[in-house]
């Protein structure tokens, strides 16, 4: 078992990123098998954790990220349909209380963060934010935030949060999910959808940059691909494998971040995750009450619709609870582009102006 041990940590960079990825496909299956929400991201991630915190010989690839996270802005657009407007048009009460949701959201999860968990100004603002994990993680370690504990917040978050929706579907609604269909098959793809889809996640990394898009490598993609879906020019979404194998790399990148954090650190971040995520549904719940009796809407619909999770899995969940797909997608979609769109020029104006004179400048991560 030592000779073992000793080989291992003996690796060499490249192969350590390849038992990286080797544990964060095994994790990924287990998590998989066991029902896990977002179990090729979260799996990964925490199988690395473990590593990590254990001493393993792990490394994260960190050459596939660039390549793969614009496979995720691509899978994002492909939620974009000419119909959703129609339906939007529906629920006008429900985009007129997202601004408001957010921000109570925001400064709730980000009161947590700061004054129980002392966290510094930057990493408790990115991690307080409702938005997605990867760009979250992208806007944070660019304004200098801790990537480790901005990371793990918004992994809690989603993991609470989807466990939190079932449960008060099953218990609290009376409604039981049901299946839910697998990504899209490569053969589905024609060689006109492989051509557009390949060339959004290609092209729309410069063009985000040009732009000054947040997040380029996933709001380029994310735009374009939108664009080619509101036209009509591709009509599916990025196979099932390519999302599978973005998702892959991406939690075993973040899992391998906590090389060198101790597990009692750890579990003091889940903990205040957990903490932040039951504030997050409390406000989800008390807006969607507050919705459904402005509005009629089912309270099983309106929480869905706010409740503070990912686009992709909380369109899944609405697929397998009978609740409308389109009405739940939209306003996720419009919750994360808000989020991202707004989350730069908002920590600016919180800033010190002498912290605002030097934005654009790395400041030291804190990891207190």
């Amino acid at each position: 078992m030592d000779d073992v041990v000793m080989y291992l940590r003996g690796l060499v960079p490249g192969r350590r990123a390849v038992f990286a990825l080797v544990i964060g496909a095994l994790s990924g299956w287990l998590a998989s098998v066991a029902g896990m929400p977002l179990p090729w991201m979260l799996g990964p991630m925490i199988g690395n954790t473990l590593a990590a915190v254990l001493a393993l010989p792990v490394r994260g690839p960190d050459r596939l990220r660039p390549l793969v996270i614009p496979v995720i802005g691509v899978m994002l657009g492909s939620a974009m349909r000419p119909e959703m407007f129609s339906a939007a048009s529906r629920y006008a009460a429900s985009f007129a209380l997202l601004l408001p949701f957010l921000a109570v959201t925001a400064l709730v999860s980000y009161a947590v963060y700061r004054r129980i968990g002392r966290y510094d100004p930057v990493t408790a603002f990115f991690s307080a934010m409702p938005g997605g994990l990867n760009d979250m993680l992208i806007l944070g370690g660019a304004a200098g935030g801790n990537e480790k504990r901005i990371a793990l917040a918004h992994a809690a978050r989603v993991l609470l949060v989807i466990l939190f929706v079932v449960l008060f579907y099953g218990y609290a609604l009376d409604v039981s999910s049901g299946e839910v269909a697998r990504g899209t098959a490569a053969s589905a793809l024609s060689l006109l959808d492989w051509t557009l889809l390949g060339a959004a996640a290609v092209a729309g990394v410069p063009l985000g940059g040009a732009l000054r898009l947040p997040a380029p490598q996933i709001t380029g993609p994310m735009l374009l691909s939108g664009a080619l879906h509101l036209a009509g020019l591709v009509t599916v979404a990025p196979p099932g494998f390519l999302i599978v194998v973005a998702q892959l790399v991406i939690g075993t990148v973040i899992g391998c971040r906590f090389i060198g954090v101790s597990a009692r650190q750890i579990g003091r971040d889940l903990s205040l995750g957990a903490l932040s995520s039951v504030a997050m549904i409390a406000v989800a719940v008390a807006f969607a009450t507050g919705l459904t009796a402005i509005t009629g809407l089912p309270l099983s619909l309106s929480f869905l619709g706010y409740s503070p999770g990912g686009l992709t899995e909380m369109s899944l969940l609405a697929l397998a609870m009978g609740q409308d797909v389109a009405y739940v997608s939209v306003l996720h979609l419009v919750r994360i582009m808000l989020v991202i769109f707004a989350a730069q020029p908002v920590f600016r104006l919180t800033r010190p102006r002498s912290e605002r004179d030097q934005t654009g400048t790395k400041s030291p991560r804190s990891e207190s």
